[in-house]
This record gives structure tokens, sequence and C-alpha cells, in this order.
């Protein structure tokens, strides 16, 4: 084997490598949350695929004749790629007790085989003792340099702009033919048999029509998110916006001032609660969503002024296309993350802070500390208020410790909530509302209940008696994702 083919293959399959973990964890986050566990896993499940490749590689290599080997390795690996996204996808909706262990196998498999590239080329690239160091150590240098490649391709090129089922099954391909391209220079067509040729190939093509039919497809697939918009079918100007298979917002195209979720109607009541009826005001959105609260102050309250920032473009753009979303001077949408967005906002600028960028399955952890807390409170006028939508199931600790955590930073804290929610015998959605000026909570219970929201209200003694020993979350020590029971956990 050639220098040149030797460098590419290796290149090339360490590269891939990357690809697939990248991928997988766009693929897993619906199920399982983008966060610290699922990294953790994802990237230790990898790093064992490859520590387990490169091991048996090895051995095999060995044991055999190591062109027997290579396109054997590169072409089952491509058969497991393509049909990694309809598998997991279905796994999730048809068995998600087995879900994870199907998700795992497929980065291991593909990840291990993919990894024993790398020792069988170096076994056949070996021709004398004396050259093993410059060998080994200039293969294991261009093998690193792909996987930084397919690193930066992956999360800076391929995902923001090819859907991961694509993605998956393009590799799967690429792989396959060069299965076939390595056999052919290797060991000519004596290779593969006709029948594992079309096998791989059969497999290939069944990854790419599994990607149309596997449930948990996406309308846009967006760099944060699967991303569908459904229509209510009673209501022909209603709408769903459904990210990672939870309903996040609802948008009524002919009234924005319909609020279908409670907790949105939570929002809306803390609101008129706190400021003059009609009057505009100045607002700050975390996260947009469906963009619903905002469109509701710009009905309710004409002239209010709403800047909301998203991390997501995608889901932004989703709003403008699908969701009738229209921006201007008094709505302002960001693409940015809502804590370096909140930094450029000028001392005393804002009348209400909304915070709506915590989900049900994850939790972006810098914006629940104290030190983004002391961000809202500098921005927010003298009276302003922050009120925030929190997702938790019991036993509720990151809700207790998110509130403990306000309620270093603020003077007055309160928790809206269904009481089945807040006595931890189920889970959902509560809001928090914190302010350094008493909080008009008796007219905020009077707002619920004329919106139809059966929810309580705790402040006080009794709020801290909920909160207990909840410690309070700082940048230095925010462990959300442990502290987070998720939906379906």
């Amino acid at each position: 084997m050639g220098a040149r083919t030797a460098a590419a293959l290796v290149f090339g399959t360490s590269a891939a490598v990357l690809v697939v973990e990248l991928v997988a964890l766009r693929l897993l986050a619906p199920y399982l949350g983008l966060t610290l566990e699922t990294n953790t896993l994802v990237i230790g499940v990898a790093l064992t695929a490859i520590a387990l490749g490169s091991w048996l590689g090895g051995r095999a290599a060995d044991a055999t004749d190591p062109r027997r080997l290579l396109g054997p390795a590169i072409g089952i690996s491509g058969a497991v790629v393509a049909l990694t996204p309809a598998t997991v996808r279905s796994a999730a909706e048809v068995a998600p007790s087995g879900f994870v262990l199907v998700a795992l196998g497929a980065i291991l498999v593909p990840g291990a085989l993919l990894s024993a590239v790398t020792p069988i080329v170096t076994k056949l690239r070996l021709t004398t003792l004396e050259e093993t160091g410059t060998v080994v150590g200039r293969l294991s240098g261009i093998g690193t340099a792909g996987a930084i490649v397919g690193t930066v391709l992956t999360g800076f090129v391929l995902i923001s702009r090819v859907p991961v089922g694509v993605i998956m099954v393009g590799l799967g391909v690429v792989l396959l033919a060069t299965a076939l391209l390595v056999d052919l220079r290797v060991r000519g067509w004596s290779g593969w048999s006709r029948g594992a040729r079309v096998g791989a190939g059969a497999a290939v093509l069944a990854g790419g029509l599994g990607v149309l039919v596997a449930p948990g497809g996406c309308d846009v697939e967006t760099t944060y998110h699967c991303a569908r918009v459904v229509e209510d079918p009673d209501d022909p100007d209603g709408r769903t916006l459904v990210l990672d298979g939870l309903r996040h917002s609802y948008v009524d195209l002919g009234d924005p001032t319909r609020l279908d979720f409670e907790y949105v109607r939570a929002l809306a009541a803390v609101a008129d609660a706190s400021f003059p009826p009609g009057e505009p005001i100045a607002a700050q959105h975390l996260g947009a969503g469906g963009a619903t609260l905002p469109r509701y102050l710009a009905a309710d309250r004409p002239g209010t002024r709403s800047v909301v920032s998203e991390i997501d473009g995608g889901v932004v753009q989703v709003d403008l296309d699908r969701l009738g979303l229209e921006t201007g001077p008094d709505l302002e949408v960001r693409v940015e993350d809502a804590r370096l967005g909140l930094a450029d906002v000028a001392d005393d600028s804002r009348d209400l802070v909304v915070g709506d960028a915590f989900g049900g399955v994850s939790v972006p952890w810098h914006l629940a500390t104290v030190e983004m807390m002391d961000e809202v409170d500098r921005v927010l006028e003298d009276d302003g208020v922050y009120a925030a939508n929190v997702i938790d199931h019991a036993p509720l600790s990151f809700a207790r410790a998110e509130v403990a955590t306000l309620a270093a930073a603020f003077d007055h804290v309160a928790l809206l909530g269904p009481s089945d929610v807040l006595d931890a015998s189920g889970g959902g959605n509560m809001v928090v509302v914190a302010s350094d000026a008493p909080l008009p909570l008796e007219e905020v219970a009077r707002g619920l209940d004329e919106r139809e929201t059966q929810w309580d209200v705790l402040s006080g003694d009794a709020l801290a008696s909920w909160v207990g020993d909840a410690e309070v979350l700082t940048d230095d020590f925010a462990p959300v994702d442990q502290l987070l029971t998720p939906y379906g956990a």
C-alpha cells in the first residue's frame, strides 16, 4: 500500500469517527437532552470504541492478512452509520427501554471498526523495524489531524447546513464506496463477494429510505433542535411549535392575545399585575420559542419594545416563515446567546425580563446561576420584574435550587405553579418571579383566576420552607444536569 493511500485512509476514517460522535449527540438530544451527562455518555462510548478498535484491529492485523480486513471494516461501518438515524429514532419511539443501548451500539460498532483501520494500515506500511517509530508516529499524527477536521467540519459546517439524517446516510455512502475502492485496489474484484457488496449497498439504501419514514422527523433541523410546526385541528389559525418532540409554544396567527399554554398565561398575569394596564414597557426576552409573549405584549400594550435573544437562528427562521412573526422597531429578535446579549443591555433599562430558555430535558446552566441573576438585576429598573419559566419533576431539585439562586440576587421572590407540581407529586411548568420591589401577588393571583389558570402562589416563609436547604447555583458550581428531573424520567 502506498504512503498516500495509507495516509488518506487513516485521515478519512479518523475524521468519520468524530463525525459519527458529534452527529450522535444530535440524534440523542431530543430524547435525553443536550446535557453534560449526554455529552459525557457519548464521548465515553466514542473513546471506548476508539480504544477497542485500535486494540482489536492491531491483533487482527497480526493474526491474518491485513488486506482482507480493510474493505469489510470500512464497508460494515458504512452500513451501520447509514442505518443509524432510522434505527435510533425508531427505537426511541417503539422500544424506549432499549433505546439507549441501541443508540450507544450505533456509536460503538462503526467507531470501533473505523478505529481498527489505523493499526491495520500501520501493519501494511511497516517494512522494517528501523522505521517503526516513523511510520507509527506519522500515521498517528495523520489520524489526529483527521479527527480535528472531522470535528470542525461537522460542528461548524455540516450540522448547520445539512440534516442529521442526510449527514449519516451520506457518510455511509462514502464509507461503502471507499470500502469497494480499497478492495479493488488491494485485492482486485476477488475482495468482497458479490453478496457482501449487495448487502452493504442495500443497508445504505435502507438507511436512506428509513430517514424518510422513521418517526421523529423534522420540518427543519436547526442548529440545536429538531423543529416541527403542527396545525391545530380545531383552529385553522392555531400552530404549535414542537422542538425535540416537546410542545414549546402555541401561536394563534389571527389573535396574538390568545395564550394557550398555562405557563404563558402565568407570565402574562405577572406582566399585567406588575404594570399599569395598557402602558407600554421595555422587555427583554431570554429565549424565543414561538415568541408568543412578545406578540401578546405588543398587542396588549401598544408601543411596548421587546428585544428577544434566541441562540438558535433556525428557530427564529421557523417563527418568521411558519408562525407569522413580524419584527420591527418594537419587536427585535437577535440571534445570540441570552447571557452574552444581556451583557450589552444598559443598566436600569428594562421593566421586564422574561426567561424562557429552559427546556424539559435540558437547561443552559449559565442562564441559571446567581451571576446571571445579578446581570438580570442590573438591567432592570428599580421596580422591574424578572419572570422565568422553570420545568422540573419530583423531587424538584433544580427548581428549588433556582428559587434559592433568585433569592440570593433579589429582595422579593415568589413561585407560581399547579399544586400537584409544587407538592412534588407531579411535574411540569412553574413560573418564578423576582424583583427588588414588593411583588403584587394578590393581583397576580386574580390574573391567574381570570385566565382560568388554577395555579398556587408561594412566597415568604412558605416559599422558604419549600426551597429547604437547596444550594445557590453559581458559575463555579451549577450541576443543573444532575439536579433536573426531565420529562419521561
